[in-house]
């Protein structure tokens, strides 16, 4: 057995063929878990440039463990451009649901960004749905990255098969508690750290496989997608890392003026006051106010001291590669130059003035929104059928769908103004809450400002009709009624 591979795991009480699917599923994490590791020191800032070149560079220098946080910016900027707000349902109302209590139980805003930036660096990452044990919210959504799960993607209903989650591990990295998701059943299966007795529960359930797949840029051959930091990306990283270190190396070695001196005794003039030799950043440092020589010195010597000096080499070449590394970078990515740390070569503005980047990145952010939306609409459905104890997923759920922040980053006086003028052309909007959002109020706000105006308007109500007079009904005079009942009485 390899440095990478666990031992087999022989779970009691279930079946050979779901041991033998978590041996395959846990197989699969071994294999994939070197380039997910190195993915995600990338993303961490723990990946330092590796030894290169023949002596070019002195070996001191790749114990700096210098790093670049580019790849660490490829993900963010994306990922802060894909912000989950909340959910809508056009038939119904959501709150009767409890769908505040599972987004703030969860800390479901948090958590999906987290599952974003998983996805982003993976290539995909895992919706959980588990009801709550005692003392916990009624229904959980728990995110895992590619790290410590795994399962299979079925090609015709595009929905997971089964999934392995690897809660914890030991140090020889075999499993010590680990949860299988299966189609009506839950495996959970635990052992002490010690032992090799494991403790098995199998639970049923109304739900499937209970998970769901956030993919980026999935693919045909490539259905759990690619990873952000691709190839290329780490490529240019490492590139732009050994430009950085021979720019550390030249600011030690080739910073200072090379000197040589003629006509001096090196052992009075590169020596301390006890005639020990200068450290060599002393004697590079140092000052020379004089220097002795020997006026008595022959006719073929020279008679007088004479330093002379090399000048320094620029930095300049490092630099300008190392700008280059970056726009390459750049280029790859889709962010702009000065993301990086580097002001850009070329204008990349366009003639109405945004930026060509900008609109790339905000480009991949709307598709990257679409390939998430249909994971995050199931997960929170089925989230809420747990919340109201139900078996299945009602129909009339269908319509329950994301809401995704606008990637493109607006001003309030500029969503106002474009909000303005959408109204013109549709004024009964504005008495609606898709009114108030287009004026770029966030839902908080909509949802006061609608509270206000429904208690304005019953405070109106019943001031009109405190305010009305009462009309008084004037009295018949004394035999009228009696002289109509007898003409009705007659006539009938």
């Amino acid at each position: 057995m390899t440095s990478t591979e666990t031992a087999r795991v022989r779970l009691p009480g279930i079946g050979s063929d779901d041991n033998a699917l978590i041996n395959g599923l846990l197989g699969e994490l071994d294999k994939r878990r070197p380039r997910n590791y190195l993915r995600a020191c990338y993303y961490d800032g723990r990946h330092a440039v590796r030894r290169f070149g023949s002596g070019v560079v002195p070996p001191e220098y790749f114990k700096l463990g210098l790093v670049l946080g580019w790849s660490a910016k490829a993900v963010d900027i994306l990922a802060r451009r894909c912000n989950l707000d909340g959910y809508t349902w056009v038939d119904g109302d959501l709150d009767s649901l409890g769908y505040q209590e599972v987004w703030d139980e969860n800390y479901f805003g948090a958590e999906s960004s987290s599952a974003g930036v998983s996805s982003l660096i993976h290539g995909p990452a895992f919706l959980i749905n588990t009801t709550g044990a005692e003392h916990e919210p009624a229904s959980l959504i728990h995110v895992a990255d590619a790290i410590t799960t795994t399962g299979e993607l079925n090609g015709r209903t595009r929905r997971l098969d089964n999934l392995l989650s690897v809660l914890k591990r030991d140090e020889e990295r075999n499993p010590l508690s680990l949860v299988l998701y299966l189609d009506g059943r839950t495996v959970t299966a635990t052992r002490a750290s010690m032992g090799r007795r494991w403790t098995v529960e199998d639970k049923p359930h109304p739900w499937g496989v209970p998970a769901e797949a956030l993919i980026y840029k999935p693919r045909v051959g490539r259905p759990f997608g690619s990873s952000r930091i691709s190839r290329v990306v780490m490529s240019l990283q490492d590139r732009a890392l050994r430009v950085l270190t021979r720019m550390e190396g030249h600011g030690d070695l080739f910073s200072y003026p090379e000197l040589w001196m003629l006509g001096a005794d090196p052992r009075e003039v590169l020596t301390d006051d006890q005639g020990n030799p200068l450290p060599t950043w002393k004697a590079m440092m140092g000052r020379i106010k004089g220097i002795a020589d020997d006026p008595d010195a022959p006719d073929d010597k020279l008679a007088r001291a004479d330093v002379k000096q090399f000048q320094q080499s620029s930095p300049a070449p490092h630099i300008e590669l190392f700008q280059q590394c970056a726009n390459d970078f750049a280029g790859e990515t889709d962010l702009p130059v000065s993301a990086l740390g580097v002001q850009a070569k070329t204008n990349t503005s366009l003639a109405d003035g945004s930026d060509n980047a900008e609109k790339q990145l905000i480009a991949e952010a709307e598709g990257t929104t679409d390939d998430w939306s249909p994971a995050f609409r199931r997960s929170m459905a089925r989230a809420l059928a747990i919340k109201n104890d139900l078996d299945e997923i009602p129909a009339a759920w269908a319509s329950i769908d994301t809401k995704w922040r606008p990637p493109a980053y607006l001003s309030r006086s500029a969503v106002a103004d474009a909000g303005m003028k959408q109204l013109a052309a549709v004024p009964w909007l504005a008495e609606t809450e898709v009114g108030l959002e287009l004026l770029g109020l966030s839902d908080r706000d909509v949802k006061r400002a609608m509270a206000q105006k429904g208690r304005a308007q019953a405070g109106s109500l019943v001031d009109k009709l405190t305010a009305s007079p009462v009309t008084e009904v004037p009295a018949p005079a004394p035999g009228t009624a009696q002289q109509a009942a007898a003409s009705a009485g007659s006539g009938s």
